[in-house]
């Protein structure tokens, strides 16, 4: 049975799982990660496309269960959080695929993205809203979005119903694939630097930037206006709003 607790909802769907994991563009000799792999029905099909898969499985059940299904296959079932997980213990230009439970998409994302060692891609599965969070354009920006995107190529995959999971969940559900960048997106800026301006740009949501920024960085309305002047940016523009390379320029101009 499903663990609820663990946001546990099986896909059996062999044309869905197969779409999700030709997503990977997995080639031969890949190592790939899957996280959450449940009764291995995704890691069947992982493993018709490469002979060394790691699956990290919380569930401890779960993990004894799965190598059985598998025998004389290249995998290895780790019974342990991913949030734990030592990224680095994995060879360089890994892939991840994984249908990942709701509770903690956006930290497995942050991990992945913030990684030392991070995958070459990364497919996930998740509620199809998060993965539409994910990949947005200027106008729809959040921190999720920019978190994701100075790292990684953010593009969405198929969409697959909740009539297909078992138990269904409240939501359908959406891949996004995650091309990570050969460096991140902000460049020569301080990272750290970046994100501070990032957050207080959206410390207010519903305010114009001249006063997020300001609130969020400690300054002036008057110097948060100037910033963005420099930048080439309308003070009444929201965080929404931007695109990557207009939070690089607010970075670049501002030495708060």
């Amino acid at each position: 049975m499903p663990n609820k607790a663990l946001g546990q909802h099986w896909l059996k769907d062999r044309l869905i799982l197969e779409a999700i994991a030709d997503s990977a563009d997995i080639i031969t000799g890949d190592t790939v990660l899957e996280i959450g792999p449940g009764l291995g029905t995704l890691t069947s099909e992982l493993l018709r496309r490469t002979d060394k898969v790691i699956a990290v499985e919380f569930d401890k059940s779960l993990a004894m269960k799965l190598p059985g299904q598998f025998p004389g296959k290249s995998l290895q079932v780790i019974n342990e959080d991913i949030l734990s997980f030592d990224l680095n213990t994995l060879p360089k230009d890994y892939v991840v695929v994984a249908n990942v439970p709701y509770y903690i998409t956006s930290k497995i994302v942050q991990k992945l993205m913030t990684a030392a060692n991070k995958p070459r891609i990364a497919v996930l599965l998740v509620q199809k809203e998060v993965a539409e969070r994910i990949a947005a354009k200027p106008g729809n920006m959040s921190i999720l979005a920019v978190a994701a995107q100075v790292y990684a190529k953010a593009e969405l995959g198929i969409e697959v119903p909740k009539e297909f999971f078992t138990p269904p969940p409240k939501v359908d559900s959406q891949v996004i694939i995650l091309n990570t960048r050969a460096m991140p997106f902000v460049g020569s800026v301080n990272e750290k630097q970046f994100f501070r301006v990032v957050k207080a740009g959206f410390s207010a949501k519903r305010k114009k930037l001249r006063s997020s920024l300001a609130g969020g960085l400690g300054i002036s309305k008057l110097e948060a206006e100037t910033i963005l002047g420099d930048a080439a940016i309308s003070p009444d523009a929201r965080a929404e709003d931007l695109s990557l390379e207009q939070w690089h320029t607010i970075m670049e101009k501002n030495h708060a």
